[in-house]
């Protein structure tokens, strides 16, 4: 006589073994944002800026007060912001050892090795996007629109250092 239990128990193992399959197949392959990180990681960084001014037009603008309204969004903004020059910087400093994250000192030290006029571009824009914007959610439109502006400045010094950086 034949057994359903058995049918069943093969059933199971065979998918137990393709969801495994598929799964190994697919943490292997690099997706469409990592792909772009690592073919061009200045137009990656520069994607972060385009994201952030999206997320600050919802903090709603105040013009009579010359103030953001909502404090959650100039955070986020001010943190995609600091992440996209992290992006440009780990692309032309090589200071990334594994999955650790390098103090702002580690880029500060290997940027005044690199590049001054870099250098001196990530203190100032530590300062605004990271501190007052991204921890602090400063709401004003000065330091907001400095924030970006320091951004800009941060990822296209990169980009004249990119070609150049080549496994330093």
């Amino acid at each position: 006589m034949f057994s359903f239990s058995i049918l069943s128990n093969n059933f199971k193992t065979l998918f137990r073994i393709s969801i495994i399959f598929i799964f190994l197949q697919t943490d292997n392959k690099l997706t469409g944002r990592e792909t772009m990180e690592k073919n061009n990681p200045i137009e990656e960084a520069r994607r972060y800026v385009t994201n952030a001014e999206e997320v600050i037009q919802k903090a709603n603008y105040d013009p009579e007060l010359n103030i953001y309204m909502d404090g959650k969004y100039v955070k986020m903004a001010g943190n995609t912001l600091w992440n996209g020059c992290l992006v440009a910087m780990d692309a032309v400093l090589n200071i990334r050892e594994g999955r650790r994250r390098p103090s702002i000192e580690k880029y500060k030290e290997a940027a005044g090795k690199r590049d001054r006029k870099l250098l001196a571009a990530i203190v100032a824009g530590y300062d605004n996007m990271h501190l007052y914007m991204g921890y602090d959610g400063n709401k004003g439109k000065k330091i907001c629109d400095s924030g970006f502006e320091w951004a800009n400045v941060i990822i296209n010094r990169c980009a004249l250092l990119y070609p150049k950086s080549g496994g330093n």
